[in-house]
């Protein structure tokens, strides 16, 4: 089965990261069915019965978005929060991210470094995903960690960041 990319990024046309990611991801229709949030909820209204069939349709679930005040944009907050629900995502009968590979990819506006114990916000990107991966165990899905870009406000080279879309498709391949 194909792999879902959501994608939710508020201006992706002014990205460079993730509209590259993007970009490559959507050479490789057989494998990836790319979804990007703010293009198809403009308005922000989510038909939660279509998202919830489009999950159910792929395989594996990627949530792809740049780091957001040390989160993700309100809209993929937004869209966790009504498309996973009770009896859907998680609860007694709610299997359909049961054994479901999911995983992030995300860009980061600060550098690696900061994103340290030791650095200037004294913690690692991992520890700032923790809900998120806390979301996938809860809804019993099969978390495969996460891709990330760094320094992405540091206006990084055309050649990181075509090295960042291609280092992504290995991960996804992975995944």
């Amino acid at each position: 089965m194909k792999t879902l990319i959501v994608i939710a990024h508020p201006s992706i046309e002014t990205s460079t990261v993730n509209k590259r990611w993007a970009e490559e991801l959507k050479k490789y229709p057989e494998e990836y069915t790319v979804h990007e949030l703010f293009k198809v909820y403009p308005d922000g209204k989510i038909d939660v019965e279509k998202e919830q069939k489009l999950v159910e349709s792929h395989g594996n679930l990627i949530f792809q978005f740049p780091i957001f005040w040390f989160n993700c944009p309100p809209l993929l907050k937004q869209w966790m929060d009504d498309v996973l629900t009770y009896g859907w995502a998680y609860g007694s009968e709610g299997d359909n991210l049961k054994n479901r590979k999911l995983a992030f990819a995300v860009s980061a506006g600060i550098k690696n470094e900061d994103y340290s114990e030791n650095g200037r916000y004294q913690f690692t990107l991992e520890q700032i995903l923790v809900p998120f991966k806390t979301t996938a165990i809860y809804c019993k899905a099969d978390y495969r960690s996460f891709f990330a870009f760094y320094g992405a406000e540091y206006e990084p080279s055309k050649s990181e960041i075509e090295k960042s879309a291609h280092d992504y498709i290995k991960f996804l391949k992975k995944v």
